[in-house]
Formats: C-alpha cells, structure tokens, sequence
C-alpha cells in the first residue's frame, strides 16, 4: 500500500474536512388534525395527536394568577 510522499499542509486538511460540515435544515411537517407544524414521525405537541388517534394529553400553558383577597 503506498504512502504520502509529503505531509499535507493544515490549510489543505481543513479545506478538505471542512467541505461537509454544512447541515441539512430541519423539515416540519404541518399536523392533519390541528394544521401546527411538526417533526416528522413524532407527536404533535399542540394537540398530541400521532398517525391519526390521540397519544397524549395536550400540552396546556399555565397563566399567572392574581393572588385573591386583596
């Protein structure tokens, strides 16, 4: 098996592992029953709904409440 003749440079190597270090955008996915994008093949987190039937229970944001009696 032959070997390199010269060693490469750093600009060189970091030319050639830097040429795919570029990453795909992530691809959402609108959901059929409530229409709010999703990952694909994963559980709608608005109304947690997954390959047509409910999986669990939707996620509810809490708002603050006014302390009472004053």
């Amino acid at each position: 098996m032959p070997n390199p003749k010269k060693k490469h440079t750093r600009h060189r190597t970091g030319i050639r592992r830097g040429s795919n270090w570029r990453l795909e955008p992530v691809s959402y996915y609108s959901c059929p029953n409530c229409k709010n994008p999703k990952l694909p093949h994963a559980v709608c987190p608005s109304c947690g709904f997954y390959a047509g039937r409910q999986v669990v229970a939707p996620k509810v944001k809490k708002t603050k409440e006014e302390p009472q009696g004053q």
